[in-house]
């Protein structure tokens, strides 16, 4: 049986399947009576994938085996053929599709802290169902949380024929948006004049008592529960531009520390 023939079936057997194809299932198209040489199904693959460089489809490896797909830059007009609607995810289950493949094995807990919010149950259900992610065990801590991981299907889907096969990081621009909740604000931005105006309006006196801005200070701290550093950071978020002609705040730490000494008296 001569190498062109072999590089045939096997053509025709990956455009037959409806999945992707391996090595060992190739050669076990071939009978024992007819056996395929040695490294004829490799040199045929590699043969298929130098042909179809200047064609609309490719020859991939996908962790399940190898598969014909379309051309990536040709995708948008096949796509074309299917009038049903393409199924569209949400932000929040592609971040936690991406947090999963990139730290698996994870917990729903690791996961919501990742991205400092709560994790659905349906997004955790919709990308079960769709057969990306599944339960690889239970962390080995009280309450044995589940742990989460990415399949072959998955890599069948992206087209990625393993893990390590994943852009990095740092290649990924908008991967530092998984939690927005982390984005401060700049600190040399002008503050909106109502604000400034509410900080004047809050520095000036109110009976010309000096103690009044320390007690409120400290009645303000003892309610909330916080310590004097929150208290202190919470002033300072409300201050106004340096360049602003707003009165200099009340000295909140001087106030604490007065207060603690009449504490200790």
């Amino acid at each position: 049986m001569d190498q062109h023939f072999i590089t045939r079936i096997v053509e025709a057997a990956l455009l037959a399947a409806s999945q992707p194809l391996t090595i060992v299932q190739l050669r076990g198209l071939f009978t024992l009576d007819e056996p395929a040489p040695e490294g004829s199904i490799e040199q045929a693959l590699t043969d298929l994938r130098a042909s179809c460089e200047q064609r609309g489809i490719e020859l991939a490896e996908t962790a399940s085996g190898y598969r014909f797909q379309v051309q990536s830059d040709v995708h948008a007009w096949v796509a074309r053929l299917w009038s049903e609607r393409q199924t569209k995810y949400t932000r929040a289950t592609l971040e936690t599709l991406a947090i999963i493949a990139y730290r698996q094995p994870i917990t729903r807990g690791e996961i919501e802290q990742v991205r400092g919010v709560a994790v659905s149950s349906n997004i955790i259900k919709a990308l079960e169902e769709r057969e990306w992610i599944r339960s690889v065990g239970h962390r080995d801590v009280p309450g044995r949380p589940e742990l989460l991981g990415t399949t072959r299907t998955f890599l069948d889907y992206f087209g990625l024929k393993s893990l390590d096969q994943l852009p990095p990081l740092s290649e990924l621009k908008d991967f530092g948006e998984l939690d927005p909740q982390l984005s401060f604000e700049d600190p040399d931005a002008p503050k909106p004049a109502a604000i400034v105006a509410g900080v004047q309006d809050d520095a000036e006196p109110d009976d010309g008592d000096g103690d009044d801005a320390g007690g409120d200070t400290t009645d303000q701290n003892e309610d909330t529960g916080e310590d004097a550093g929150d208290a202190v950071d919470d002033d300072t978020s409300s201050r106004s531009h340096p360049h602003d002609d707003a009165p200099a705040p009340v000295d909140t730490h001087t106030a604490l520390v007065e207060d603690d000494d009449s504490t200790g008296a």
